[in-house]
């Protein structure tokens, strides 16, 4: 990405409680050892961090990311408040960037779903549900994995339905480089894929 500040690991957080604005390009090994997962370096700073969720929600993101790479996606990005100084986040959001015609003729969905044990690969409304305790409608992904990601087409100007303090609807994804705390910029990890990949 053109103009896109990229940082070999994962900076501390913020005094908001956010990664720095920024795109912070990891493996999954590097996000497995980073602040992320493991927390502040201080234990007194997060004592309630849940080290083991956010682990178990890096290792439902890989199996994710690893079937958008084996069908040629590149860029595959995660946030949420799992990017936040969050105890314990509820999942993971994130996009990757895809082209349009294999999405709109669903050629990239079938692929995906040929991957996926739970078929999970699924953006329509109508394939929504809630969850026990949960009060949106979720995404099959999300019931299986607890992790959403959604297809970016660049150049379509898409809006996402997240406005920025002034009212404007955000373009998506540039609401998933804002906290919908208060809206301040935060950073969002880049997922890169192991060097023998």
């Amino acid at each position: 990405m053109i103009g896109v500040l990229l940082m070999a690991s994962i900076p501390a957080f913020g005094p908001d409680g956010l990664l720095p604005p920024g795109d912070h390009a990891v493996t999954f090994e590097q996000l497995r050892a980073s602040i992320l997962v493991l927390g502040p370096t201080e234990p007194r700073d997060a004592p309630n961090w849940d080290a083991a969720w956010r682990l178990r929600l890096v290792d439902n993101l890989e199996i994710l990311a690893s079937q958008l790479w084996s069908v040629g996606i590149e860029e595959v990005f995660a946030d949420g408040s799992f990017a936040e100084d969050k105890d314990h986040p509820n999942d993971i959001d994130g996009y990757f960037v895809c082209d349009l015609g294999r999405l709109r003729t669903g050629e990239l969905q079938r692929s995906l779903n040929a991957l996926d044990p739970h078929r999970c690969w699924d953006w329509s409304p109508g394939s929504r549900r809630r969850c026990r305790g949960e009060a949106k409608l979720q995404l099959p992904m999300w019931h299986a994995y607890r992790v959403e990601l959604y297809p970016h087409v660049p150049g379509l100007g898409m809006g996402c339905g997240i406005r920025d303090r002034w009212g404007h609807e955000l373009e998506f994804p540039s609401a998933f480089r804002r906290s919908r705390r208060d809206g301040a910029p935060r950073g969002i990890v880049r997922l890169l894929r192991e060097a023998s990949e």
